[in-house]
């Protein structure tokens, strides 16, 4: 494999020259086809982490849709219920449900349609042609895996023309201890932050509910290596064994949280009879499906159900999904797990969290306020663990 591979250009066209390279040996990593840019390969980089550490923790296939350097979504490659396949327009492949690896990318992807368009997928094991075959309807601007099938490899080079970016990672590339990098001139060292995320760190439970079925334990070990790869201030929504609503880069912890429950909150609307069964016309593309969606379910829906516009979209106007019908909808909704970064500053964070179903929490704790944010935990039944991990991605 190459030493270094020259880029078109870095973050935006006019910062030149820009290249990977490694200073000793060469890369651990071969461009099959297309020419990934600066930022397809920081999503590679990050997404292909999280992936390795989700399936070494879980001990299944895991997918991530990545997007600007954070992952959109993140599963692992458990079966999809009939609703799920068809909120994440999966539900016409064929062999879906003999492909965990395919069911992995159609859960990631489907957590957040909108900020997926356009993502870098990374897969933890070798892509199959069911897999591929899910890819290939999506926009999106590349992948990583450890490796593909020669079906798998034909079909995703049939993407954009014949310039989808396809990247194949060596798995047993193990990277230094110590990591780089340079702001303004100025180089920064660290060590790699190498935490192994499992589990087993989930057992100071804090609240007076400490029963933790291993299903919730699965999530917030998603939520939480999730959140290794997302930009600060971080929170992850997980149910099922996939996230289903991150909230990243923000500058308040409350913030996170409503933006990560939003999504997720619409991730489990999108399972509802009444969002499924929406008359799209047939000739809607999916994207355009995804926008009028994300619309129908926010307090802005008449942007799609007003004269001139539902006609563009639907065979027959749909009813409103109102504030209120939604509210109650998600009111039966629990089980959601929820990790975070760093600790809760304040009780708010878990009752935006209530609203969204969530039963168990993740977090390092040691807020001067850890007392008042048990307390709202234990109001609502709660199970709590302090982890003790901060998890700042910068």
């Amino acid at each position: 494999m190459s030493q270094e591979i020259a880029l078109k250009y870095g973050c935006n066209p006019h910062q030149k020259p820009s290249r990977i390279y490694m200073e000793k040996g060469g890369l651990p990593l071969e461009v099959l086809n297309g020419r990934p840019g600066y930022i397809n390969f920081m999503d590679a980089l990050n997404a292909w982490q999280l992936v390795s550490e989700m399936k070494a923790a879980c001990g299944l296939p895991a997918a991530s849709s990545f997007k600007h350097v954070s992952p959109s979504g993140a599963a692992l490659g458990l079966p999809m219920s009939d609703a799920l396949k068809r909120a994440c327009f999966v539900d016409d492949i064929p062999g879906l449900d003999d492909s965990p690896l395919a069911c992995a990318y159609a859960r990631a992807r489907g957590v957040d349609r909108m900020s997926s368009f356009g993502d870098f997928i990374a897969l933890s094991d070798v892509c199959d042609a069911v897999t591929a075959s899910v890819i290939k309807r999506e926009v999106s601007d590349g992948v990583i895996a450890p490796g593909y099938d020669d079906d798998a490899l034909e079909i995703l080079k049939s993407k954009r023309g014949g310039n989808y970016n396809i990247i194949r990672m060596d798995p047993s590339y193990v990277p230094d201890p110590i990591e780089r990098k340079q702001v303004y001139g100025i180089t920064f060292e660290q060590g790699r932050n190498d935490v192994k995320i499992t589990p087993e760190i989930l057992s100071n439970i804090v609240t007076a509910n400490k029963t933790l079925p291993e299903s919730a334990a699965r999530d917030l070990t998603v939520a939480l290596i999730t959140l290794k790869y997302t930009q600060s201030n971080s929170v992850c929504y997980a149910c099922d064994g996939q996230a289903i609503g991150v909230g990243a880069g923000q500058q308040s912890r409350i913030h996170c949280t409503r933006l990560a429950g939003d999504k997720a909150d619409k991730w489990l609307l999108r399972q509802t009879e009444r969002v499924l069964e929406l008359p799209f016309l047939p000739e809607v593309k999916r994207p355009d499906r995804d926008n009028a969606i994300d619309v129908y379910l926010s307090d802005d829906y008449d942007d799609v159900l007003r004269d001139g516009e539902w006609q563009r979209l639907f065979s027959v106007r749909p009813e409103p999904f109102t504030r209120a019908q939604r509210l109650e909808a998600l009111s039966h909704v629990s089980g959601v797990s929820l990790g975070s970064d760093a600790f809760f500053p304040f009780g708010d964070n878990i009752e935006r969290a209530h609203r969204s179903g969530v039963s168990y929490v993740a977090q390092p704790g040691g807020s001067i306020r850890d007392d008042q944010v048990i307390s709202v935990c234990d109001k609502y039944g709660m199970v709590m663990c302090f982890d003790g991990l901060r998890l700042f991605h910068h």
